[in-house]
């Protein structure tokens, strides 16, 4: 699948709003590098290649099964493109995640080679809240 408007970029976010990895992982080129919102590292923690982005994407439902990215929106320049959207997700202990935040990509041959993910540095919502 190639990316060619902000239309094919909601079509990825929806894949990911239903859990579909062969679904997301269409969209990514072979050599994809994914910095993710948190890490040790400045860029965060990087997974480099389809089977670490994909695990790690897979981690986020297992640890939130019912983790979404809502109210999304696109806009895509050349090969360069940009979606916003808010997370929303509980975890095993009840408490919840509800920030808003956005990536970053970069396109080569229609194909994401990197996903550059930032996020809102909301604290935990308790389960009791």
């Amino acid at each position: 699948m190639t990316i060619r408007s902000a239309k094919d970029l909601a079509d990825l976010f929806d894949a990911f709003n239903r859990h579909d990895i062969d679904g997301i992982m269409r969209f990514f080129h072979d050599d994809c590098v994914f910095n993710a919102i948190g890490g040790s590292e400045v860029h965060g923690t990087r997974f480099e290649g389809r089977d670490a982005i994909a695990k790690a994407f897979s981690n986020v439902w297992t640890a939130m099964p019912d983790a979404q990215w809502a109210d999304h929106t696109h806009f895509l320049a050349e090969n360069r493109g940009v979606s916003e959207w808010t997370f929303r997700g509980t975890a095993a202990d009840g408490s919840r995640v509800d920030a808003q935040g956005c990536d970053l990509f970069t396109l080569l041959d229609g194909r994401i080679v990197r996903k550059q993910a930032f996020r809102k540095n909301r604290p935990v919502i308790s389960a009791a809240a």
